[in-house]
Parts: C-alpha cells; structure tokens; sequence
C-alpha cells in the first residue's frame, strides 16, 4: 500500500495537537473578559453611588440656598414713631410723628394711629425713630409740661438747691435721690449739737430749676430749684423740713431700689473716734420738804381789879377775849 501523497498525520489528528494550546489561550482570554467586566460593574456601581450622593448634595444646597435667598414673608404692621428727638413736656403734633413697619406682631402699647397720640404730652424723652408707647405719653386732656409728667396721686415738690445740695448741678430730670436733713430737733440736748437724718429715699426727680430740658451739650443745668415727685404725705415733710432745716440731696443708682433704715447721727458722734456719746446724766431735784412753823403762843392780857384794899388780877388770852 503506497503512502505517497498523503500526510503523515491525518488532519483530526494535527487539530487534537494544536487544540490544547488554543484552548489554553481561550481559557486565558475568558478570565481576562470576564475579570474586565467584574471591574466595570465594580467602577459602574461606585459611580454610580457617587452620583446619588452628588444629586443629594446638590438638593439640599438648593434648598438652603433658596431660603435665604427667598425668606419667607413675614406679615408688618404700620406703628407709629418719632418723626425727631421730642423732650418731656412736649405737645405732640402732627408734624413730630411719622409710620413705620412692624415686623411680625407689635409689642405691647404700641400706638398704631396719629390721632392717638396727637395733642398728648411727652412724659419721657422719644428719639427719632423710636415707637410710640402709651407709657410715654401723658392722658389725654392733661396737656403738656411738667403737670402731664406728673402721675395720677403724686405731687411735684419744689426744693431750693445750690451747688452743694444739688449735688454739683448733675440733679437732672429722671435721677433717683435721696433727701437728707440737718439742724437741730426741737428738745435736743445743747451738748449733741445739730443731727443729720434720711428723711426720703429713692426720689424721683420730675425736672432742675425752670427748665426741665438738658443743654446743648448734654451736660446737667445748674438751677435753684429741683422738682421732686412725691406722694402728699412726703410733700408736707419736705415743705417742714426746707423751712426749719437744710436740706441736702444724695444720688443714687436708679438700678438700687433698696431703702435702708438709717439712724440720725449727731454731731457729737462725729467727734467721738468712733467711740458712742456719753448720755448725759439726768440730774433730779429734790423738793425741799415744807419747814414746819412752830404755833405763835396766844397774847395774854393782864386785867388788875381794885376794889378797896382789895387786889385781884385776871389773865385772859387773845382767843379767850375774842
């Protein structure tokens, strides 16, 4: 049998000899394809994780940034204001107010309308700009000046000051006070000499002399005579103690309300070194008791009776003979 012409090997035989290195090589490919695709589902996922948390972000920043770019509305009310500086005692016009927006609800005795408040006095200063409150008007019909600034059941008390009892001139309108005393009390002991005594404590002062305004410069007026607002029963002991004592009047800080129980100290103590006086011993006089006069014997009277030779003689006393 001739073997010219043909292959060695048959064909299915050479394609079981080259088929294990292809499939080796197919096999290598597979697991790099599908090592490729395990990354790219990998990567798709993170990505696409990062996107969801992006478009989040972004949501919320939109949001933030709408709101304060886009407050929401908040309902204003019109309230009334000070149009300029208006000083206590003034009658309020119509040129001195103006409106203004309220944001939200208006506090507490806020005036809301011009005619409220026109003809009314200024009972404490107003600012330009500031609301208008009930509380810093006088009522209606009071008119302005110091009366309207005084309030119901009170008294405005006029004290003679100077440089020294008004505390330098720094007494102004709004000031807290209190009202000292000193001479000498009616009955005191000549050895004591004068006392000094708190006879008022946190005293509102209403205004300084004639003018119940402040200078140019802000600075206190130096004037005779402060206006202090006190109740009736203080008024008669200041009106007492301004003609028989002197009076001298102390500041305060208005925040300190407190009104302490002060003794009077005499003028003796001052020079006591700290020392208490000695009290003066209260001497006592005996009354000398009535002196006894011996009785006054009765006068006699000798009465010689002659009658002849015979004598006789009869005493009588003054009693006896009456």
């Amino acid at each position: 049998m001739s073997h010219v012409g043909k292959p060695l090997i048959s064909r299915p035989s050479a394609d079981l000899l080259v088929a294990p290195g292809l499939r080796q090589r197919l096999r290598r490919f597979h697991e790099w394809i599908g090592s490729e695709q395990s990354m790219n589902r990998r990567l798709s996922t993170i990505l696409f994780l990062a996107f969801v948390v992006a478009a989040i972000s972004s949501y919320l920043v939109y949001r933030v940034a709408g709101r304060q770019m886009h407050p929401k509305q908040t309902p204003t009310t019109a309230i009334i204001v000070a149009a300029q500086d208006l000083q206590i005692g003034t009658l309020i016009k119509d040129a001195d107010l103006t409106t203004a927006q309220w944001v939200g609800v208006p506090p507490k005795g806020a005036i809301l309308s011009k005619d409220a408040a026109i003809g009314r006095g200024v009972v404490s200063n107003l600012y330009q700009g500031e609301p208008i409150f009930e509380s810093r008007l006088a009522a209606p019909g009071s008119g302005g000046g110091l009366a309207a600034t005084i309030r119901p059941g009170m008294r405005a008390c006029a004290v003679r000051v100077d440089d020294v009892v008004g505390v330098a001139g720094f007494v102004t309108p709004g000031m807290r006070v209190d009202v000292l005393v000193s001479g000498t009390g009616p009955g005191a002991a000549p050895a004591d000499g004068p006392k000094a005594k708190t006879l008022l404590q946190n005293i509102e002062v209403l205004s300084a002399g004639t003018n119940i305004q402040k200078d140019n410069e802000g600075k206190a007026v130096q004037v005779p005579v402060v206006n202090l607002l006190v109740t009736p029963e203080q008024a008669e002991l200041l009106s007492l103690a301004s003609n028989q004592t002197k009076i001298q009047l102390v500041l305060r800080n208005p925040l300190d309300t407190e009104t302490p129980k002060t003794p009077s100290i005499a003028m003796s103590s001052v020079f006591s070194d700290g020392n208490a006086p000695a009290k003066p011993k209260n001497v006592v006089f005996k009354k000398p008791a009535p002196q006894v006069q011996a009785p006054v014997p009765p006068r006699l009277y000798l009465v010689q009776v002659f009658n002849g030779a015979k004598h006789t003689e009869e005493k009588f006393a003054e009693s006896q003979h009456q």
